[in-house]
């Protein structure tokens, strides 16, 4: 009998399908692909749909949503098959300090149905400290956040991007079980720095930038999605 593949799906939130943070995603597939992983890519940007809309089907007793968001919408399927998947990478760039508003409409989605408002207590403690946060699903599904941006890696840092941006990550680990982040910095953004007012910085230094280090940047991606399929075998 032949094994059955591990599914590793990938969610593309930038509008664009084939720049920064797609070409991270895809050798991030690549990755997954060489682990043994059948792959899938989501583009966000494609599907009618809008975040939660707070109905709280999937917190009622005896719900039978089963860890999948009630609203019968375009995303619907995608997120039944996300349900099945054995890992999950997510990518936005970095709009306004956050990923961009479609990556959290699906991660209210994804992400809250499968939380639930119940944590386990220490034997004897009825009031007094909260264990574990009890979650519906049943194995850790290993994931990423991949978040590309246009500022350098010095100043995201200097304004705390990383605070800001990992709470994203944090809440993916306490739903699925294990997450990790990689952030792709000094991003070159246009095909032609011409057509476009700017004196923040410099369209040469950014092309240097990219022809030095985008290449790495995707290696890291590679490898990325590599081993988050190993972590599950």
């Amino acid at each position: 009998m032949e094994e059955k593949k591990l599914k590793a799906v990938f969610v593309n939130g930038s509008p664009r399908k084939n720049k920064n943070t797609a070409l991270a995603l895809q050798s991030a597939m690549r990755g997954a692909e060489a682990a043994g992983a059948e792959v899938e890519l989501v583009h966000l940007y494609d599907i009618d749909f809008k975040g939660c809309k707070s109905c709280f089907a999937c917190k009622v007793k005896n719900s039978k949503t089963n860890g999948v968001c009630a609203l019968k919408d375009d995303l619907r399927p995608v997120l039944e098959r996300c349900r099945e998947a054995d890992v999950m990478v997510l990518g936005s760039p970095v709009y306004y300090s956050y990923p961009t508003g479609v990556m959290r409409a699906f991660m209210e989605r994804l992400l809250f149905p499968i939380g639930t408002y119940m944590y386990e207590k220490p034997e004897g403690e009825e009031n007094g400290h909260l264990g574990r946060h009890i979650v519906l699903r049943d194995k850790v599904i290993p994931s990423a956040m991949i978040f590309t941006m246009n500022c350098p890696e010095d100043y995201m840092k200097a304004i705390g991007y990383p605070t800001l941006l990992e709470e994203n990550t944090k809440c993916m680990e306490d739903i699925l079980g294990y997450a990790e982040t990689l952030y792709i910095c000094n991003t070159y953004q246009f095909n032609d720095y011409s057509r476009y007012d700017f004196n923040l910085f410099s369209e040469e230094d950014k092309r240097k930038y990219r022809d030095e280090h985008f290449a790495i940047d995707l290696q890291n991606a590679y490898e990325l999605g590599k081993r988050l399929v190993e972590k599950v075998q």
